[in-house]
């Protein structure tokens, strides 16, 4: 029988499913591709807008932080900071033992704060991690 590799062992690379809460209960979804190397980490995300002047606009945003053992932190700023997206947001976060979700809180500073939980399917790891290699 094979051990299963500890969370702290696994890559981080792969595409996140997420979803993060606003202090009021609002919810938005988005999609965060992960690239982990020797504990740092870069990336983006994808997200609908909630704005009511940008309906059905995608917000995109760059994600640059690290990974230690559980603990996972990065800072999300946004491509094209309007008004509303101009401030970086801080994500702590603790990733569970199978490094299948990461879930923890955002923090805009002086500002507001609230939830978020990402998730991967088990096997999404592999499968980026194939990617790579194939285009080295």
């Amino acid at each position: 029988m094979t051990a299963r590799p500890r969370a702290d062992a696994r890559s981080l690379t792969g595409i996140w499913n997420g979803l993060y809460t606003y202090p009021d209960g609002r919810s938005t979804s988005f999609v965060a591709t992960l690239i982990e190397a020797s504990g740092t980490l870069c990336g983006a995300t994808h997200e609908p807008s909630t704005l009511r002047s940008s309906p059905g606009v995608t917000l995109i945003a760059n994600l640059t932080g690290s990974r230690r053992g559980s603990s996972v932190t990065f800072t999300k700023t946004y491509d094209s900071p309007d008004l509303m997206h101009r401030s970086p947001i801080l994500y702590e976060g603790a990733l569970n033992a199978d490094a299948t979700e990461i879930e923890g809180r955002w923090t805009i500073v002086s500002v507001w704060s609230g939830k978020f939980l990402m998730i991967r399917s088990a096997g999404e790891e592999v499968k980026a991690e194939r990617k790579a290699l194939a285009r080295i």
